[in-house]
């Protein structure tokens, strides 16, 4: 079972930290290591898809945050979703695709072969930007790398939906959104904006794993 630092159990059926006698005892674990656990190895995991959104001409720290993140999200569990097209997009796929992964791209295009070669589920939907609402709506969260208008525009929709945002590498700062040194220190902060749902603390702290009670 999964512990946070006050004594709660996370109900995986139900997605919500309730209190146990018993939680006290267990091994502590990063937050990384506590969303590993819960899509791995819970029987539980959480379907709903992280967003990577950022810039169609990245910057090789940008490509290499991209390809980060994406590999550290797939070999965590967690369904990529982005755009579909080139840029942190594709690198972003590309580091799914080195985890055995999963990644989503919705398309603004009409027809799925207008996907990077690197995405595992194309979605053509045919509306051009305004499927950066549909990206923003559909994830848990948002990690933001580089970018400029269009990434600004699916900041402003996550946020204004109530999903976190993440940003890296000179994405665009806007005031809701938090931002991070590297893709490790994204994964953490998906880590808490997965794990931190319903009645848990608004902040996850330290974490246990043990063996339920019998």
């Amino acid at each position: 079972m999964l512990a946070d630092d006050r004594g709660r159990v996370l109900d995986t059926t139900s997605m919500q930290w309730r209190a146990e006698e018993s939680a006290a005892a267990g091994e502590p674990v990063s937050p990384a290591q506590a969303l590993h656990w819960l899509q791995r190895e819970s029987g539980r995991p959480m379907r709903t898809p992280v967003a990577v959104i950022g810039t169609r001409e990245p910057t090789p720290a940008q490509s290499d945050a991209a390809e980060t993140i994406g590999r550290l999200l797939a070999e965590h569990g967690v369904t990529v979703l982005c755009g579909g097209r080139s840029g942190v997009m594709e690198d972003v796929c590309r580091g799914v695709a080195a985890a055995g992964g999963l990644s989503i791209g919705l398309l603004p295009d009409t027809e799925p072969e207008a996907a990077n070669r690197y995405v595992t589920v194309p979605i053509a939907t045919g509306i051009g930007v305004a499927r950066n609402a549909l990206i923003a709506r559909a994830a848990r969260c948002l990690v933001a790398i580089g970018g400029g208008y269009g990434t600004l525009s699916e900041i402003a929709f996550a946020l204004q939906f109530g999903r976190p945002v993440f940003t890296l590498e000179g994405a665009p700062s806007v005031n809701g959104a938090m931002d991070c040194a590297d893709p490790r220190e994204a994964l953490d902060h998906v880590a808490h904006a997965i794990l931190a749902v319903g009645n848990s603390p608004a902040g996850l702290g330290c974490t246990a794993l043990g063996q339920p009670s019998s």
